[in-house]
C-alpha cells in the first residue's frame, strides 16, 4: 500500500507579538550622540532603556518580562565601538563587543583577567554583540566582567543631562537589577588604567554546568610585583556572593608584602570568605558559595602572579 506524505509546514512565530490596540507602543531612536541619549531619557516619562548589544535586553522584552516605552540606541554615538590609547592605558567603548576584546591584542596583553572575563559572558554567538557595559548595567550579582574590572580599578565615563562625569566601577552596581545611574545617564566607555611593570590579572569563576551558565561564585585579582617576587600591591574582588559586587581589601592586605606563600594564601582564602554575604538557592548553598570564593580567590591569585612575573 502507497502512504500519501502531507508537506511538511513550517511556522514561524514572530520575536515581538503585535500589541493590542489600547496598549501603548513602544518607541525606538537611534542616537547620534550621547547628549541626544541623555536628553531622549529624560524626556520620556514612561520606562526606558538603553540598547548597546541587546543581549538581555531583548530576550527580556521578547520574554514579556520588561515592558519598556522608549529604547534608545546608542551604537552611532561616534567612538563608542573604538578601543582606544589613553594616558597609557585603554579606554573601551561602551559597544565593543566580547569578540572584538578578545581579538585585541593590547587588551589581551595589558588585562587579560578583564578579557577573559568578559569572554565569559554567553556563547560565541553572543559574544559578536555582548558589551562589558551591558553586563555592568544589568546590574547582576554574577556578571561575569563586574569583578575583573573592579579588581582592575577600572572606571566609566557617564554622560548624562547635568555633562560628564567618572566613576569607578565599582560604584555602579546598587543591588540585584539595579545601578547608581540617574535619570538620563548612560555609561559611554570604560578606562582600564595604565599599569606598572610587572603587572597581571586573572578571573576564575564556577559554575554547574561547563559552559552557557552564570556563577555560583568567582574572583578577580590583579596584582604588581617588585623585582624579587614580593607583591607590592593588590586588589581582590568577588562576585555572585553578596548582593553586588565585593572589593575585599582584607584580601588585598593579606597577600602584600609576601610572594604568595601558603601562609599569605591562606589569609587571602579567609578574608574572602569573611567577605561573602551570599544566598542559598538550587544553584548553590551559602556554605558552597563561602568556600568556593576562597578556593577561586586562591587559584586566581596564583595564575596572576605567574603573569606578572613573565610581564616585561
Amino acid at each position: 500500500s502507497h502512504v500519501r506524505c502531507q508537506p511538511l509546514r513550517i511556522y514561524h512565530q514572530p520575536l515581538i507579538t503585535t500589541k493590542k490596540s489600547d496598549e501603548p507602543i513602544m518607541r525606538y531612536m537611534s542616537a547620534q550622540s550621547a547628549k541626544a541619549a541623555s536628553e531622549a531619557l529624560v524626556k520620556e516619562p514612561g520606562n526606558t532603556r538603553v540598547l548597546a548589544g541587546g543581549t538581555d535586553l531583548l530576550v527580556q522584552m521578547n520574554a514579556g518580562n520588561l515592558k519598556v516605552d522608549l529604547v534608545v540606541d546608542i551604537k552611532k554615538i561616534p567612538g563608542i565601538r573604538e578601543i582606544t590609547a589613553e594616558d597609557g592605558g585603554l579606554r573601551i567603548g561602551a559597544a565593543v563587543a566580547g569578540a572584538e576584546l578578545g581579538e585585541h591584542a593590547g587588551v589581551c596583553a595589558m588585562w587579560p583577567g578583564v578579557v577573559e572575563a568578559a569572554r565569559l559572558i554567553g556563547s560565541t554567538q553572543v559574544q559578536g554583540r555582548c558589551t562589558m557595559v551591558g553586563n555592568l548595567c544589568n546590574g547582576s550579582p554574577a556578571g561575569d566582567s563586574v569583578p575583573a574590572l573592579v579588581a582592575a580599578d577600572a572606571v566609566v565615563r557617564v554622560e548624562g543631562p547635568d555633562g560628564s562625569r567618572d566613576c569607578p566601577v565599582l560604584d555602579i552596581p546598587a543591588g540585584p537589577g539595579r545601578t547608581t545611574l540617574g535619570k538620563g545617564e548612560i555609561i559611554t566607555s570604560i578606562l582600564l588604567p595604565a599599569r606598572p611593570a610587572r603587572s597581571a590579572d586573572a578571573y576564575l569563576r564556577f559554575i554547574p554546568r561547563t559552559e552557557m551558565d552564570i556563577a555560583v561564585a568567582s574572583a578577580a585579582v590583579n596584582l604588581t610585583l617588585d623585582e624579587g617576587g614580593t607583591v607590592t600591591a593588590a586588589r581582590v574582588a568577588l562576585g555572585a556572593v553578596a548582593p553586588k559586587v565585593v572589593l575585599v581589601d582584607d584580601a588585598a592586605k593579606a597577600i602584600i608584602g609576601t610572594k604568595l606563600d601558603d601562609a599569605a594564601l591562606a589569609a587571602l582564602a579567609k578574608a574572602c570568605e569573611a567577605a561573602c554575604n551570599p544566598i542559598d538557592d538550587k544553584r548553590g548553598t551559602v556554605a558552597f558559595r563561602i568556600s568556593t570564593a576562597g578556593v577561586l580567590a586562591r587559584r586566581a591569585a596564583l595564575i596572576a602572579y605567574e603573569r606578572a612575573g613573565e610581564a616585561k
